[in-house]
């Protein structure tokens, strides 16, 4: 308080007092959101105690993160400190996601030794919109299921499904994932190699065909073959033809092997391994070694 009884504070005053430094309170007051109260005979700018706690809320308001502008407009009583917290709130989330987005950008480009290239690549397939995410979707669709979903309808749809889309609130891992993910289901050779599956499995569909046959095949392959894995049955072995006999009984086993081929591809496994992740549930097994196995114990008896 300065020394004339009129209870008004210079700014060091006000400095000491509040623990600011004299040159963040001078910047305060020139932008207009602490006026002096009056000036001084030798022109120094003056404040009351009314001051003091408007520079309080001030400090409160800036380390909170809010600019200028909104601090002055609430201080003029143009919006209450509730409406901006909101706002701000709202904005802090949307640079949350981005400063995911690039520290799983920069993770996978550590991980991997990207080049430059690459890198540009991964952060342009990582912002992504939503809608710009849905097209590469949808376009993938298409190119993969496009005339051959008449037999199974939905087929379509359950993929569509379990592809899904990057939560809100993603994690690194799913931005990661979902980088990879695009990259794969863009990639022309992958495209072919998923319609070429895809034709497998509806070849032999049609209206006769029950719901969820291949469901009932894929459970009873996985189980057969998981049996004669822990028993040890050799592929080539007199055993394995009665384990696929049962499998698969008189169908032509060059086309089984063909379709298995197809569907056992490790691109395929990584596909569904990263739409799990970009989904955030645990990925299905890929029954990885039984179906290696039907197709060494195929391979070995195609002629049988």
């Amino acid at each position: 308080m300065i020394e004339n009884g009129t209870g008004l504070f210079t700014i060091g005053q006000l400095a000491r007092g509040s623990g600011l430094s004299v040159r963040t309170i001078r910047y305060w007051s020139d932008e207009g959101v602490l006026h002096p109260v009056t000036r001084s005979a030798g022109g120094y700018r003056l404040y009351d105690a009314e001051s003091m706690a408007r520079l309080e809320l001030i400090r409160t308001l800036r380390e909170l993160g809010l600019g200028l502008d909104h601090v002055r407009r609430v201080l003029a009583g143009e919006t209450t400190v509730a409406e901006v917290a909101a706002a701000h709130v709202a904005a802090l989330d949307a640079q949350i996601r981005a400063l995911k987005v690039t520290r799983a950008v920069l993770s996978t480009v550590a991980r991997r030794g990207s080049t430059a290239e690459e890198t540009t690549l991964m952060n342009k397939l990582a912002r992504l919109s939503a809608a710009e995410r849905k097209r590469i979707i949808d376009d993938f669709l298409e190119e993969t299921f496009g005339g051959l979903d008449t037999a199974d309808p939905d087929i379509r749809t359950r993929l569509r499904f379990s592809l899904g889309d990057l939560p809100e609130d993603p994690t690194p891992e799913q931005v990661d994932a979902w980088v990879e993910l695009a990259e794969l289901i863009q990639d022309p050779g992958f495209r072919v190699r998923m319609r070429q599956t895809v034709e497998f499995n509806a070849a032999d569909r049609g209206p006769h065909v029950l719901a969820g046959t291949s469901l009932w095949f894929m459970s009873r392959l996985v189980g057969l073959a998981g049996e004669a894995l822990r028993e040890g049955v050799d592929p080539a072995s007199p055993r394995a033809e009665e384990v696929l006999v049962a499998m698969v009984g008189n169908a032509d086993r060059a086309a089984v092997l063909e379709r298995m081929e197809s569907a056992s591809h490790t691109e395929l496994a990584r596909f569904r391994e990263l739409a799990a992740l970009v989904r955030g549930v645990e990925p299905l097994s890929a029954h990885a070694e039984e179906f290696a196995w039907v197709v060494a114990a195929l391979r070995a008896h195609v002629a049988g």
